[in-house]
């Protein structure tokens, strides 16, 4: 009798588990992605430097309404999953996250900058993102010039998404007195 092959999905904690105990280079990059150990697209200097401009850009006008973390993790364990997301902008927490690190709970709004990753993203990420109930996700979409904005999250993806040009502007919905043109994000 044949058995066929299964791929053996790790938990978010077996893979935390890993990740104490050195499993992987500290130059590694990689995420858990339900289950699985996706190693992530390298990144150059557009997305570096657009990363950089976001990260400037947040921390000025949230000021310590918000902890802005420039990827790092996020925990998704019935998802098993630990993406890590360009940009997270996070609920203030005393302990900035040491004890156990930010949930779907804890997130304003997420950021992914695409530039080589752009199918990843949209068609794994995106999706992935809504099932864990993340209320807004930005994409920054470096190649086409464009944010696709993603707000209400469903089991199946994001019910209300809008694509955004360079006339545009966007509000995070946890700051409405926020408001970036797209130039500004889009350098």
């Amino acid at each position: 009798m044949a058995v066929a092959p299964r791929v053996r999905r790790f938990t978010v904690d077996e893979y935390e588990r890993m990740v104490d105990a050195r499993v992987f280079a500290p130059h590694d990059r990689i995420e858990l992605i339900e289950g699985e150990i996706i190693e992530m697209a390298p990144i150059g200097p557009p997305h570096e430097s657009a990363v950089d401009r976001l990260n400037m850009l947040l921390c000025r006008r949230v000021g310590d309404r918000a902890i802005v973390r420039v990827q790092g993790s996020v925990r998704f364990r019935a998802l098993r999953s630990r993406p890590q997301p360009d940009l997270a902008v996070l609920r203030p927490r005393a302990d900035y996250y040491r004890a156990s690190g930010p949930t779907a709970d804890d997130i304003l709004l997420l950021i992914e900058v695409m530039d080589t990753s752009v199918d990843y993203d949209r068609r794994t990420k995106a999706p992935l993102y809504a099932r864990a109930g993340v209320g807004e996700l930005w994409l920054v979409d470096i190649p086409a010039g464009l944010v696709e904005v993603h707000r209400d999250p469903a089991p199946a993806g994001y019910r209300d998404v809008r694509t955004l040009g360079a006339a545009d502007t966007v509000t995070p919905r946890a700051f409405s007195d926020l408001t970036l043109r797209l130039p500004e994000i889009l350098g």
